[in-house]
């Protein structure tokens, strides 16, 4: 193509949102892509030596194409996802880092008036506390979502644009933008546009850097949730005890006063009475055989850091276990439960051994580690799924 041709491509591509993956194929060279958008950066007020130095060398990413459009291959049950977020080895590095970080976290609680437990969750569950930065470097991603993605571009234009501006303020190092494929950085995780609508610069030192500074991170973090509505005057909310047979309101929509629920049949998990003026909603995330939850607006902002009822409820019990609350007492409504991670390594060590190659262990469960494990239930007997499960785990003698 002409050099005039390729001009009015990208014009088309970065001005109405074309897909240019879809124009030419999965195979796009997205160099000139690129190119483009180094200049509507410096238009933008990007430095041109951070425009060039965190753009060169970005290429058709097919990982990144690929998450952004591929479904799971199997629903994640509630169980899995517990067993993956809140275990032993997050717990214990949670009471680790609560005790490392005391000062930081009980001056953030009280700047902020959001319980110090419910940061270091957030903390845990976004990054490990810090120690997995994420698998892609954001600029190159952003790019990839720009330029031969097939949604949401002009979206992803303005995050990566917002991410070159953040690195030619100076807050955040150009090479430190490692993160996840949709963006986001940071040990808190943040979105550029929010990094810029809601980061702060806790430890004083002029820069909002979310990537080498736990202040910073961590007060971020509670800066988003108090925007979002926590208040430290209600919790979070709490496990119940369901009455047998009900069939009353329940969801998130279905607000009604703690008396009001209390009238309604239901009981602390304990067997105590519920009272009280604060509203709150019950929610039963494993269906009528599973835990029930009556949950407050602060449970709206748990989720508003990431949709996901699953989500909210690993972020509520891990704050709760780093604090040595107690465990959820219902158990989930399963003779299958799911793996922690240690046990997610372990499982790929034993289908190795057993001869279902999944590649080097590393505790992530991929397309190649799925296929292996649908190989072993085959095998024995198990109903094929592809999940990480108890089961497929026991017959290869996991223990």
């Amino acid at each position: 193509m002409q050099q005039g041709g390729w001009k009015k491509l990208i014009a088309a591509v970065l001005g109405s949102g074309i897909c240019a993956g879809s124009m030419t194929g999965a195979a796009f060279a997205i160099e000139s892509c690129v190119s483009a958008l180094k200049k509507q950066a410096v238009s933008a007020g990007v430095r041109p030596e951070i425009a060039e130095r965190m753009l060169k060398g970005a290429s058709f990413d097919e990982k990144v194409i690929r998450f952004s459009t591929s479904q799971p291959e199997y629903k994640t049950e509630i169980w899995d996802y517990m067993a993956f977020l809140v275990d032993a080895e997050r717990i214990k590095d949670g009471k680790k880092n609560l005790k490392k970080h005391r000062k930081t976290l009980t001056d953030i609680e009280k700047r902020y008036g959001v319980d110090r437990h419910i940061v270091l969750a957030v903390w845990g569950i976004e990054s490990d506390f810090g120690q997995f930065k994420g698998d892609f470097y954001t600029p190159h991603a952003l790019a990839n979502l720009v330029c031969a993605g097939k949604r949401r571009q002009k979206y992803f234009r303005g995050e990566l644009i917002k991410t070159l501006q953040i690195a030619s303020r100076g807050d955040v190092p150009a090479s430190d933008f490692q993160g996840s494929w949709a963006g986001a950085f940071g040990q808190t995780q943040f979105m550029p546009s929010t990094y810029n609508s809601l980061a702060v610069d806790f430890d004083g030192d002029g820069r909002k850097d979310l990537v080498n500074s736990v202040p910073d991170a961590l007060a971020s973090t509670a800066n988003f949730l108090k925007n979002a509505g926590w208040r430290d005057s209600r919790a979070w909310g709490y496990e119940v005890k369901v009455p047998a047979g009900y069939s009353g309101p329940a969801g998130l929509k279905k607000r009604a006063s703690l008396s009001t629920w209390g009238q309604r049949g239901l009981k602390k998990i304990d067997g105590g009475n519920i009272s009280g003026k604060t509203e709150a909603a019950l929610i039963r995330p494993a269906g009528a055989n599973g835990p029930g939850f009556l949950v407050t607006r602060n449970f709206n902002a748990l989720r508003s850091y990431n949709a996901s009822t699953s989500y909210g409820l690993a972020i509520a019990l891990l704050s709760e276990l780093v604090s040595d609350g107690d465990p959820f007492k219902t158990p989930w409504p399963t003779d299958n439960p799911g793996l922690s991670r240690a046990q997610r390594l372990e499982l790929q060590k034993l289908l190795n051994r057993n001869g279902f190659n999944v590649g080097e262990p590393d505790g992530k469960v991929g397309p190649l580690t799925r296929a292996g494990i649908r190989k072993a239930e085959a095998k024995y007997g198990l109903p094929v799924t592809g999940r990480p499960s108890w089961n497929v785990y026991n017959s290869l003698g996991g223990k």
